[in-house]
């Protein structure tokens, strides 16, 4: 009697669907929530790298001369299409001896705080100019890209040098 059950159950297949979805869901779930996290970041990355480089076009033609960090990082932020948090956006920018020079360190510590010292000179003309723009950038799934990972947030950079047009 035993082994006719155990035979009817192993012939039957209702339900085989439901539990191979439920193994196979969460896989692939993660791996969906992977892919669309890591377009999503390169995405941010790329617009706020791109956003930098064209406010940088404003300080190298001595249209920022005047310009306050507030100003600088508006400029920023005209091109990020709402992706970025403008006023969390932290900047350095100065002028430096040389290209050769251009040194930057890291805007957070350890603990994932900020250790920046806001800056913004936007030079002379013909000055060598090191302009950094910093991020933190949010995660969903606290995925590691390698970068300056600060609890649940990735910090995302930008920086451009170059000499001044000789505006003047």
């Amino acid at each position: 009697m035993f082994s006719r059950r155990a035979k009817s159950l192993a012939a039957k297949d209702d339900g085989v669907t439901v539990i191979e979805f439920a193994l196979l869901a969460f896989p692939f779930f993660a791996l969906i929530g992977a892919i669309l996290e890591t377009g999503l970041f390169l995405l941010g990355s790329q617009v706020f790298d791109s956003a930098v480089d064209d406010a940088a076009r404003t300080i190298m033609i001595g249209a920022a001369e005047k310009y306050e960090p507030t100003d600088f990082r508006n400029k920023i932020c005209e091109h990020t299409y709402g992706l970025i948090d403008c006023p969390e956006i932290r900047l350095r920018t100065r002028p430096i001896a040389k290209f050769s020079a251009a040194v930057t360190t890291s805007p957070v510590d350890k603990d994932g705080k900020w250790v920046i010292v806001e800056q913004f000179d936007a030079g002379s003309p013909s000055e060598v100019i090191l302009v950094e723009a910093y991020y933190k950038w949010n995660t969903f799934f606290g995925f590691d890209y390698g970068f300056a990972k600060t609890g649940g947030t990735v910090v995302i950079s930008a920086a451009r040098v170059f000499m001044n047009e000789p505006y003047k």
